[in-house]
């Protein structure tokens, strides 16, 4: 790998495979409990968000591996007792975690037990201290409950920043690791003690700070597969300068290896591929490893991370507009990729009006000519999307060219 640069494809290959998405639509593993739990294991954790246009984004980016599953089986992994190999916390933003790698998050318990997360000063008056203790005594003694089962005489002024008093002592909780999220009920956070959550079998020996930073760069950097530092920083959600140094030292150490590798637009990089990665990229360069999946991703994909990354290896830039204002948008407010085989091709603005059952694109754009294997392709992918999200009719509002959508409709 050192003596030539590795063609974009086998790049972009290579990445794809560690992240689970090279394998052909229908060739899946039976989605069972193992593997969407592997499934997670393999790309490190899965983003939770609250939008939901379509199905939530940590369900979203199942689908995008597995093809159709079970929500209840993923949520089973999270919140039963009796199968709970997962968790959420804090990893790439509010995450869904192995279990199994629990112990790397306590520096960051620690940091914001210490410091009191997001409202330093809030935590040090001597009121809000005694609210904290009162509100875990609270479920301690009752067991499980959400933010709405505490009443505050205060008026809300609608603003994330002026949480109800409890619900703040409920996130300092959270975030110091006392409290955990043992269910959601109607994405409502249902909180209870750690010792009523943590399986028994949880290594709880917290990692130091020095140890998680070296543990969250390595197991970066191999689920990329092909990445710089930067993007090794973005998809550990770190600070590029305490990033580098690290890279710099698994580099030494020969757990990092520097690989030249062609980028979009026919230049080079010097990218860094886990040692254990190394036989996957010679395969990916000879043709051992192909790209064959057609899929859609979500704004919060592992995938696209790293949007620099994104940029550098597929020419796509990856944007959510949903925050902006509507004039503002290019694309729209949702707007999923589209992968095909080895690129990212399109986007499209999906709405799920789940009354009626019809999966609404606001728009729908394709960067490359819609030749009729990317049109069946992708309209394969729509049926399974649209199959599992029980939704029966598609309409497109409007496309780039103008007529991909109708062409589209036309092959499903």
């Amino acid at each position: 790998m050192t003596q030539a640069s590795l063609p974009l494809a086998a790049a972009r290959t290579a990445a794809l495979h560690v992240q689970g998405l090279t394998t052909p639509p229908g060739a899946e593993p039976a989605p069972t409990l193992d593997t969407i739990y592997d499934t997670v294991a393999r790309i490190g954790c899965v983003q939770i968000d609250t939008l939901h246009m379509v199905h939530r984004s940590h369900y979203l980016t199942l689908w995008s591996r597995l093809g159709q599953y079970d929500i209840a089986d993923f949520d089973r992994l999270i919140y039963d007792p009796d199968h709970r190999r997962l968790y959420e916390y804090w990893m790439h933003a509010a995450s869904i975690i192995p279990l199994a790698n629990y112990r790397y998050q306590e520096p960051t318990r620690q940091h914001l037990r210490d410091s009191g997360g997001w409202w330093p000063d809030w935590i040090k008056q001597p009121e809000n201290q005694e609210l904290v203790a009162a509100v875990l005594a609270r479920i301690q003694e009752e067991g499980g409950l959400r933010s709405a089962d505490f009443k505050t005489d205060k008026a809300q002024r609608g603003s994330w920043w002026n949480w109800k008093p409890a619900k703040r002592a409920l996130e300092y909780l959270y975030n110091a690791g006392d409290v955990m999220v043992s269910n959601r009920v109607n994405f409502q956070r249902v909180y209870d003690v750690k010792e009523r959550v943590l399986p028994d079998w949880v290594d709880t020996d917290g990692a130091s700070a020095k140890e998680s930073h070296r543990w969250h760069c390595t197991e970066s950097a191999r689920a990329l597969g092909l990445a710089g530092a930067r993007a090794i920083a973005d998809y550990m959600h770190t600070k590029i300068g305490t990033v580098r140094p690290i890279v710099e030292g698994l580099v030494e150490e020969g757990v990092l290896v520097p690989v030249e590798s062609e980028v979009h637009g026919g230049e080079t990089a010097t990218l860094f591929a886990h040692r254990d990665n190394l036989p996957l990229l010679e395969q990916a360069a000879d043709g051992a490893i192909q790209a064959l999946r057609t899929t859609f991703l979500n704004p919060f994909d592992n995938l696209v991370w790293a949007k620099d990354r994104v940029e550098q290896l597929w020419g796509f830039r990856q944007t959510l507009e949903a925050y902006k204002p509507a004039k503002d948008r290019i694309w729209g407010y949702y707007c999923l990729p589209i992968l095909w085989r080895d690129g990212l091709v399109g986007r499209f603005d999906p709405k799920l009006e789940r009354k009626t059952g019809t999966l609404r694109l606001k728009a729908l754009y394709l960067d490359v000519t819609p030749e009729d294997a990317l049109l069946a392709d992708i309209a394969a992918a729509m049926r399974d999307f649209l199959a599992w999200h029980d939704a029966h009719d598609l309409v497109i509002e409007r496309s780039e060219p103008t007529d991909v959508g109708e062409k589209l409709l036309a092959v499903l």
